[in-house]
């Protein structure tokens, strides 16, 4: 698809900024947004509501159902983030972070996906040296709607003595297992050709089964791609001792959400980390999608105009890429962040010597600089 052709269809977005940073950083999205309709290379229909704790105070709950409606029938959703101290004191089930989970789960976005790149002016900027992260592009398939933070039993019980037991239980069926591991093949075939799928099969049988089902898919569709198995533990060891020998790992939503975090650090901050969401294909082949920066709310600096809106800028990118088939234009995204970055502009979780300290809006206003230089 080129980039004049991109224009010709709508393209149904709803938008959610929630809490803390999240309008912020979702601010700057919305101006490249603007731009690709301004330069009409791509136009979208944009709404916008409230989710987290922004929700709370408007309907009264974290996802109110006429914005779940929405969001089923959006053609993506970009999410900004949840959260915040002031409704720490909530209900379980009214907490900000109840609205993307349920978000999630009733779109059923079973494939998080959450790459890792190092930028080549952000090599430095890494907690690991620079040998070890440059040049590193890695991706995590997260499961996203199983496992230990939906299973069941869970909860907390009193026993007969008076104290009380927390539960909470790791499930999976084969069905969800193949359905991560497809989309972590699909991604590996154009990318290294080298899945690792990650568990703890040595003291939970659910990793066995893992284990079982990741190896019958690639015997089964993907012979062409190399498949490895390793560890949790040692993955998170690994992510920091050579975290260049990985191309895809594939894992369980608890592990995924751990691992994750660790290989964002590589990155040089969390402020730069995107991820997608994904559905499973309908009968046209569109997926429900969400698509959101890993970092959280950050509501110590929600307010000052200083934080990192490249992984909300990122996020839009990978939009583009996985649910429009815009590959051209997820490019044209990306390197304008990645000139924004090579001319020393920096927000202040990643500003390095010789780096100049720039607010939330310059950072957006250099990203859309090299975007009209290109485009």
């Amino acid at each position: 698809m080129t980039v004049a052709e991109s224009r010709a269809s709508n393209r149904k977005v709803l938008v959610l900024p929630g809490d803390g940073i999240g309008p912020e950083i979702m601010r700057e999205v919305l101006r490249v947004v603007e731009f690709f309709d301004r330069r009409r290379i791509a136009s979208f229909d944009i709404s916008e509501d409230a989710v987290g704790g922004a929700a709370y105070e408007a309907y009264g709950t974290p996802l109110a159902e006429a914005t779940l409606a929405k969001a089923l029938a959006s053609d993506a959703v970009l999410f900004g983030a949840v959260g915040g101290a002031k409704w720490d004191t909530l209900p379980f089930d009214l907490r900000p972070e109840r609205g993307i989970l349920r978000l999630r789960k009733e779109m059923d976005l079973f494939a998080n996906l959450r790459p890792a790149v190092v930028f080549d002016a952000l090599a430095d900027a890494s907690s690991l040296k620079r040998d070890l992260v440059a040049g590193l592009d890695l991706m995590i398939v997260r499961e996203l709607t199983g496992g230990i933070y939906f299973g069941a039993p869970r909860g907390v019980e009193t026993l007969p003595d008076g104290s009380r037991r927390g539960i909470n239980t790791e499930v999976y069926s084969e069905a969800e297992i193949e359905r991560v591991v497809r989309v972590a093949c699909e991604l590996a075939r154009k990318r290294g050709g080298r899945v690792c799928e990650v568990d703890k099969a040595n003291v939970m049988e659910s990793g066995g089964l893992w284990r079982e089902v990741a190896e019958r898919v690639r015997d089964t569709d993907y012979r062409n791609l190399e498949l490895s198995f390793m560890y949790a533990d040692n993955c998170a060891m690994q992510l920091v001792r050579n975290p260049k020998q990985f191309d895809v790992i594939v894992t369980s939503n608890l592990f995924g959400d751990i691992l994750s975090d660790c290989a964002a650090m590589l990155t040089g901050s969390l402020g730069m980390l995107p991820s997608a969401s994904l559905g499973a294909p309908d009968g046209t082949g569109r997926r429900k999608a969400l698509y959101e920066p890993v970092h959280g709310s950050a509501p110590a600096i929600a307010g000052k105009d200083i934080a990192n809106p490249l992984a909300c800028i990122l996020s839009f990118a990978m939009m583009l890429r996985y649910s429009f088939d815009m590959a051209e234009e997820a490019d044209l995204v990306e390197d304008a962040v990645r000139r924004a970055l090579a001319a020393g502009v920096r927000t202040s979780d990643i500003v390095q010597p010789n780096t100049g300290r720039v607010s939330t809006r310059v950072m957006g206003d250099t990203v859309l600089r090299e975007l009209e230089k290109a485009a």
